[in-house]
């Protein structure tokens, strides 16, 4: 009998459901049935594949209670998180559909004077087909930010969710292929990160990654010998700045909830608040209380649900026990907090910005609030850390924040709140340096997964012809003369 992949409640551990672990052979030949389904996808143009997708989107939709049970149940959070992840990703999908054309399709360039008898155009084309490997922190949301743009610019995908949320990953296959059961442009496969690797092996057009730093390069690693691009999405979160002159309930509100939302385990969340000195004391009592009025647990009334994989609470045992051994105080919570699979709010201060807490990538329902002496000194302390994910900033001086948010050596940065960008399908979402290769969402998603195609049509002989060994000495006299009144002296 083959093995399978066991899926397990993370609040309970019972066992929920058991899938295929699929090999080399499965996962060939599903990705050579994705080749001829791309044929057909490819060929029915942006408008044919928007009225597909928006009859998913619509049948997701009409079926979100269904997959939020579902996302409840495999992953743990409450169901209103579920519910708010299942109208973010819905509302992605929409986006990438209706957009894609406007985007992607093929528009007129203007020619110099030395090609005015050139017509030229750009365009972009599908790639063909895309690996997508989840994540199992927003197993509908994260890879929905890859799904929808490659399938809206014209690819096929197969998606490998992770193996601690499979059913999730089949579930949105199943619904595409209720609505077009012949046309296979969206498939999953399950198993465990080998068949995550044969994926990688395929020789599929591009691979999309969401997850951890060691599996961003092992990815990376597998994809090289057929220099296969990747996409990568790195795990960790972001950070806060509080200036002198924030709201601060404003602020501490969106600090705790960036960081203790979905157990903490939210990419685009907060790791850490650095706060103006004169505005720390105030800041952090308001931190504290909120903190302290969390609970997680598994049912309906609880703040967030558990840590989704058991090896993530280590990381975050170890990783508050080097800041505190290092210096750092806990005042909301401590090493105590860890009750596996949950662990309760975790506030801490004064941590040194060499710990682990800081340097290594955060997980948890933690949030590090440390004093600086002001905005310049916030900048310098992020970029020291090199973890560019998304930076919020806290100011009533709206005007100033452009100027300073182009010092910081990050991929998004927001004023005066947290994780709302993620709802706007209309930004692009990217960190820099190893926190982000490549770019979801928005127009930047759409190009990241196609090819360009750029046309120059001629038109007519143009009056000075230089594409030619018989160049007429008149036209080199009128070139240089031209040149001279555009550029300057040759």
């Amino acid at each position: 009998m083959a093995e399978m992949l066991k899926s397990h409640d993370p609040r309970t551990g019972e066992l929920i459901g058991e899938y295929p672990i699929m090999d080399a052979a499965a996962v060939t030949e599903i990705v050579r049935a994705a080749r001829s389904a791309e044929t057909w996808w490819a060929a029915i143009g942006f408008a044919g594949r928007k009225r597909w997708l928006l009859e998913w989107k619509r049948s997701i939709a009409r079926n979100a209670g269904e997959l939020a049970e579902l996302i409840c149940t495999e992953s743990g959070k409450p169901r209103v998180d579920a519910a708010i992840e299942i109208m973010l990703a819905v509302e992605h999908l929409n986006w990438a559909a209706r957009n894609a054309e406007k985007l992607l399709g093929r528009s007129k360039l203007a020619s110099t004077w030395l090609t005015r008898n050139q017509r030229a155009s750009v365009g972009y084309l599908p790639l063909g087909v895309v690996g997508v490997l989840g994540s199992p922190n927003n197993p509908v949301f994260t890879p929905m930010g890859s799904i929808a743009y490659a399938m809206a610019a014209g690819n096929a995908v197969v998606f490998k969710p992770s193996e601690l949320t499979p059913g999730v990953g089949i579930w949105l296959a199943d619904s595409w292929a209720a609505l077009a059961p012949n046309k296979p442009v969206l498939q999953a496969i399950t198993g465990t990160s080998a068949t995550s690797a044969e994926l990688c092996r395929a020789r599929v057009d591009k691979i999309a990654y969401a997850g951890s730093e060691a599996g961003a390069r092992e990815v990376i690693e597998l994809c090289a010998p057929t220099l296969t691009p990747v996409v990568v999405e790195k795990a960790g979160k972001g950070t806060m700045i509080v200036h002198v002159d924030a709201k601060l309930d404003t602020a501490a509100e969106a600090a705790v909830f960036g960081a203790m939302s979905n157990a903490g385990q939210s990419p685009a969340g907060i790791q850490r608040a650095y706060v103006a000195d004169s505005v720390y004391e105030p800041f952090l009592e308001r931190v504290v209380a909120q903190a302290r009025s969390l609970r997680p647990g598994g049912d309906r009334k609880a703040s967030y649900g558990p840590m989704i994989m058991d090896a993530q609470v280590d990381v975050v045992r170890r990783q508050v026990k080097d800041a505190i051994a290092r210096g750092g105080r806990a005042v909301v919570g401590g090493l105590e907090s860890i009750r596996e699979p949950y662990i309760e709010p975790i506030v801490l201060t004064d941590v040194p910005e060499d710990s682990q807490a800081i340097t290594a990538e955060a997980v948890g329902p933690v949030l590090i609030v440390n004093r600086v002496a002001n905005i310049d000194e916030a900048i310098d302390r992020i970029n020291a850390a090199d973890q560019g994910l998304a930076v919020s900033v806290f100011t009533r001086d709206v005007r100033g924040v452009a100027d300073f948010a182009e010092r910081i050596r990050t991929g998004v940065v927001t004023v005066n709140s947290t994780m709302a960008y993620a709802a706007n399908p209309a930004l692009p979402f990217g960190g820099v340096g190893e926190y982000g290769q490549g770019h979801t969402h928005g127009e930047a998603g759409l190009r990241e997964f196609s090819r360009t195609l750029a046309i120059a049509e001629k038109r007519y002989r143009a009056p000075v012809d230089l594409s030619s060994f018989d160049r007429h000495p008149r036209h080199l006299r009128l070139t240089r003369a031209i040149f001279r009144m555009r550029h300057g002296r040759f």
